[in-house]
């Protein structure tokens, strides 16, 4: 199948890259080889920095790592929906006019993509709790949020996290949807192949037929 274009959604990672407050920053630095010259970058940084993906070790006790999902769960069909209209949290309402169906993968563009990524929100528009139950019952194959984090920074209230990871849900967390129209697409979101650990890096990109 040919594509007419490939969007690239996830945030570029520098030194100056957003992190979810108490992550690791950032820090790449380079060293040169004495022997051959040669430089290569050591990176220091963490599993949730950037554009991630949530495995269920993230947040349920015994839950699977990043690394024993299948491949085919990260590309195929997905669909972005329009949640800009939600100012607060992403809600079960605006999500059951969409109609959203078992099986499909599902990302929620909000107003952080339109805010932009220069600077950390501690307001961003996150996935409400009732949205995350209902996402969970109807079975969805991934969820994908446009900001650092799917639940509201501070909260206790974790069941954004947890009622769609302890359904082997992965989500996807900080893309940049602000180039990105409400509509069907092909995602490719593989994450980097760590072993055992709750998430990863990945490049997640739209292909639009």
């Amino acid at each position: 199948m040919q594509y007419t274009q490939i969007i690239d959604i996830s945030l570029p990672l520098t030194g100056k890259t957003i992190v979810y407050p108490g992550n690791p920053k950032i820090e790449i630095s380079e060293i040169k080889s004495e022997a051959s010259k040669s430089i290569i970058s050591k990176i220091v940084s963490a599993s949730h920095n950037g554009t991630h993906i949530d495995a269920p070790r993230h947040a349920i006790h015994g839950g699977i790592s990043i690394d024993e999902f299948s491949l085919d769960m990260f590309m195929g069909l997905c669909r972005v929906i329009d949640c800009t209209g939600d100012v607060g949290a992403v809600s079960k309402d605006i999500l059951e006019t969409q109609n959203v169906l078992e099986g499909e993968r599902i990302l929620l563009k909000t107003s952080n993509s339109l805010r932009g990524y220069n600077e950390f929100y501690p307001d961003f528009v996150y996935l409400s709790s009732e949205g995350a139950e209902y996402l969970a019952e109807t079975g969805v194959k991934l969820v994908g949020i446009d900001y650092l984090s799917i639940k509201q920074k501070g909260s206790t209230d974790n069941r954004p996290h947890t009622l769609l990871l302890e359904k082997n849900i992965p989500i996807i967390e900080g893309i940049d949807l602000s180039q990105v129209e409400p509509e069907e697409y092909t995602l490719v979101a593989f994450p980097l192949r760590y072993v055992g650990i709750d998430g990863a890096p990945a490049r997640v990109v739209l292909l639009k037929n």
